[in-house]
């Protein structure tokens, strides 16, 4: 048994199998995800587990290099915009309407589904490299 990070093995294994600019998404309770797109549903009620307590557990195994955001997250949720940047500091950040990024959810290795209840509590990380 693991004995810090990630332990749900689902995710575990998602992020021990990505490369380079792979993308992995995690979001709110309502983001819809495409059809095709492995969905990993860790929602057990309103707000469990929350959006920022998932990010924060990926983050301790997964290395980031840019994260896509929507637009609309700056009006419509600036505290969650943020809780991202501290959570990830020194990486840059692409942002694209909620559509677009509603549509590129389809080329990401999984989306993660939080019980998060806030808009567009949603984020695209593409992996970077430990070396």
């Amino acid at each position: 048994m693991k004995k810090t990070g990630i332990i749900n093995s689902e995710v575990s294994a998602v992020v021990a199998n990505m490369g380079h600019m792979d993308w992995l998404s995690i979001g709110d309770a309502g983001m819809p995800v495409p059809f095709g797109t492995k969905k990993i549903d860790l929602a057990v009620d309103k707000e469990l587990p929350s959006f920022m307590d998932v990010l924060n557990n990926v983050l301790k195994e997964m290395k980031v290099q840019k994260i896509y955001l929507a637009d609309e997250i700056k009006d419509q949720n600036p505290k969650q915009l943020e809780n991202i940047k501290k959570a990830l500091p020194d990486v840059d950040i692409a942002f694209m309407p909620h559509s677009d990024l509603k549509k590129n959810l389809a080329k990401t290795h999984a989306f993660i589904r939080t019980g998060e209840m806030t808009p567009y509590s949603n984020i695209i990380l593409e992996s970077g490299v430990t070396f």
